[in-house]
Order: C-alpha cells, then sequence, then structure tokens
C-alpha cells in the first residue's frame, strides 16, 4: 500500500470500490463573458464512486448539480440556470462517467471519459493527478473546453467559447 499522502505509483494499488466525498470535493470554472470580463464561478458534486480494478483499470461518475452554479453574482446565475445556458429545468445534471485510465508520469494518469452537459454526451481525455492513502483518494484534473461543444452556445454562434475547469474529488474508500 501506499504511505500516506503518497502519489499513486500504480493505479493497482487503490484496487476496490470508492465513494466520493462531497464535502470535501471542489469544482471551479473560469471563462469570460463577452470575451473580454473574466468570470470564475463553483458547482456542487452531488454524488459519485468509482472501482479501481486490481489490473488498475478504472470506471467511475462525478454528478454535479448543474442548479448549484455560483458566480457570487444572482443575476449571472439565474441567467446561466436558463434555457439559454444550462436549463437546469430540462438537465439538472452534469455527469462525468470514466471508462478508463492510462498511466502518465507517476503519480499522473490521464482519464478517458463521456462528459453529459446540457442534454449532450462528448468523449474527452482528461489529465490527471493521484494522491492517496490507504482509505484516502484525491484525483486532481484541470481541462478545458469549448463549451459550444455541449450546445453553449448563447453569445455568438460559432466562435470558441473557451472554459478552464479545475476539479479536486475527493473519495473514501468503501
Amino acid at each position: 500500500m501506499t504511505s500516506p499522502m503518497e502519489s499513486v505509483p500504480h493505479l493497482s494499488t487503490l484496487a476496490g470500490s470508492w465513494t466520493l466525498d462531497p464535502a470535501r470535493t471542489s469544482i471551479t470554472f473560469h471563462t469570460k463573458a463577452l470575451w473580454i470580463l473574466p468570470v470564475t464561478g463553483t458547482f456542487h458534486a452531488v454524488e459519485g464512486a468509482a472501482t479501481v480494478g486490481n489490473d488498475g483499470s478504472i470506471t467511475g461518475t462525478l454528478v454535479v448539480d448543474a442548479a448549484s452554479v455560483n458566480t457570487k453574482n444572482s443575476k449571472r446565475d439565474e441567467h446561466l440556470r436558463s434555457a439559454d445556458f444550462f436549463d437546469v429545468q430540462k438537465y439538472p445534471t452534469i455527469i462525468f462517467t470514466a471508462a478508463e485510465a492510462r498511466p502518465a508520469e507517476p503519480g499522473h494518469l490521464h482519464l478517458g471519459a463521456d462528459l453529459a452537459v446540457h442534454g449532450q454526451t462528448r468523449p474527452l481525455t482528461v489529465p490527471a493527478s493521484v494522491v492517496a492513502t490507504e482509505d484516502t483518494a484525491t484525483v486532481t484534473a484541470e481541462v478545458h473546453l469549448d463549451r459550444s461543444s455541449w450546445g453553449l452556445t448563447y453569445t455568438k454562434k460559432g466562435s470558441r467559447l473557451t472554459t478552464q475547469i479545475v476539479i479536486t474529488a475527493h473519495f473514501i474508500k468503501s
């Protein structure tokens, strides 16, 4: 097993079932409004789980409450919840589903996953780092997405609408 807070040398050392601790998980995003105004916000994860096989294979999900979007501007947040953006009445969750993990340098991996946002699911590869003890694991990932790929095109169709997302997901061994 790994020692406390050691980067994981091989995922097989984490074999077993894991449950997300939503209270210790953070999801932040950074984007621009009107192409120039920086906007930072958060979402809340509501549930998640992962299974690591004896061979180091990974499957897992992270479910995010789309209505929890918070940019510290209530008028903007209500607009983001509307049909112009996330349409939370119709699509209440954002779901990240990991189906594979490829090792990178020690303590790092590339997660092959699907991301479902606004009723559209797209594949993506997410670089992540893993720090673990015998009974906890923290996965940190940063990805840049073109949100228009998921139909979030309120501002201007055809333009790149890049959003940086940083997830720090804390799991407890089940």
